[in-house]
């Protein structure tokens, strides 16, 4: 994913930029907006650089640590760009007796990431979720956006196989 600048904020050829703008025009330019106008950013680049917190501070006229202090703050946002498929795994009570932390364990082993990390050849991010709301379902890991339930560290690998290039081992 290309890196965001602000170069290209303020030339506004971009349509992403434009979108950005019109956020801030829309919420009055206040720093009332600085969590919506990050949302907009992340939405349409993927994740937070530097020069896009700094254009944000700029723009609304906040300080770069207030912009920085509010997008590290939030488990939504990120400062690196994400892997070309990611995995969720939650950590909420159920989750965590479940099994949990060995699933986190098998990907470490295989992949050499801990949460919050990407592959070094950017194919897989791993998050770690507090809560994802499926208790019943318990443990619960998303990939690309699917849900699997009472997962197993075997199944993740088998998952994440077909990332990797293969079909049943990472």
């Amino acid at each position: 994913m290309e890196s965001v600048s602000m170069r290209t904020a303020e030339s506004s050829e971009d349509r992403r930029w434009r979108l950005v703008n019109r956020t801030i025009r829309l919420h009055g330019g206040t720093p009332d907006c600085l969590i919506e106008t990050l949302h907009t950013v992340q939405e349409h680049f993927g994740y937070l650089d530097k020069d896009a917190l700094k254009y944000v501070a700029d723009s609304l006229r906040v300080p770069l640590s207030r912009v920085y202090g509010v997008a590290t703050f939030y488990h939504h946002f990120t400062l690196k760009p994400a892997g070309e498929h990611t995995c969720v795994v939650c950590q909420g009570t159920a989750c965590y007796i479940g099994g949990a932390p060995n699933i986190l364990k098998t990907i470490k082993q295989k992949l050499g990431i801990d949460p919050g990390e990407t592959t070094p050849d950017g194919k897989v991010s791993l998050v770690s979720a507090r809560c994802l709301g499926s208790c019943g379902l318990a443990p619960v890991a998303v990939f690309d956006g699917k849900v699997t339930a009472r997962i197993t560290s075997e199944a993740v690998l088998e998952n994440m196989g077909s990332w990797l290039g293969n079909d049943t081992d990472v």
